[in-house]
């Protein structure tokens, strides 16, 4: 948890990237979240189980990730010292991209599915370099088809698992979205972000997708890069739409 010098403008949730897999975990978000408080915000990077760890993927990943959105607001404020705000960022990078506008999208879930949430949670959602279509993820064959690993098969052999996981499926999210995507990203193609935007937009989504054209997959979590301003932007922008 970081927590800035004065009273935080907003509570945000970051979920780290790395394809949901074990190797990979929230230690490499740590500058951005520091930086995040330095520039006014709450920073809190939940961790989860992740593929390769005991039900990690279908279903535990998706446990550990309501479990923590549902409950750490709560817990922040009881726990710490200063006021926590109401206001909730959801956000992520890669894969933590996909888990952080799923979680935005919860209450599109039918209501038998554990994970459903009768009102939407949060203020809005920062997505950075999302994986935001899981059957493109698939066809795509990103990380070795790593879809396949995480909810233990291809769109074909799980439909029902895609549907209650896949942000594409989830639409409209309801909530306003800023979307950030390198033009030279390496691991998850710009054209999803395209693709997604295009498809929340006539779903009647507010959303925006800012194109950095000269950024890669992880320019958009190093507070040192070009990316930043706009990274940081898109943060205060959910926060004060107005």
């Amino acid at each position: 948890m970081w927590l800035p010098p004065a009273a935080p403008a907003a509570l945000v949730l970051f979920f780290h990237g790395g394809f949901w897999q074990a190797q990979y975990d929230r230690k490499h978000t740590a500058t951005l979240a520091a930086a995040l408080a330095k520039a006014g915000f709450a920073a809190c990077t939940p961790e989860f189980r992740r593929i390769g760890q005991a039900a990690g993927g279908w279903p535990g990943t998706f446990d550990d990730v309501a479990l923590a959105v549902d409950n750490l607001p709560t817990v922040i404020a009881e726990t710490t010292a200063r006021p926590v705000p109401s206001a909730v960022v959801l956000s992520g990078h890669s894969a933590g991209g996909h888990l952080a506008m799923w979680s935005a999208a919860r209450h599109r879930l039918p209501p038998s599915s554990p994970w459903h949430r009768p009102t939407p949670v949060g203020t809005g959602v920062v997505a950075l370099a999302p994986v935001s279509d899981l059957a493109a993820c698939h066809a795509l064959a990103l990380e070795n088809r790593v879809t396949d690993r995480l909810l233990g098969g291809a769109p074909d052999e799980y439909p029902d698992r895609y549907a209650l996981t896949d942000p594409a499926s989830l639409l409209p999210l309801g909530q306003p979205l800023r979307i950030l995507h390198g033009g030279h990203d390496d691991r998850v193609p710009q054209q999803m972000s395209r693709d997604y935007t295009t498809r929340a937009l006539a779903a009647g989504d507010s959303v925006t997708l800012d194109d950095l054209p000269t950024c890669g997959h992880f320019e958009l979590i190093d507070p040192l890069s070009v990316a930043w301003p706009a990274v940081l932007s898109a943060f205060q922008s959910i926060t004060s739409p107005g």
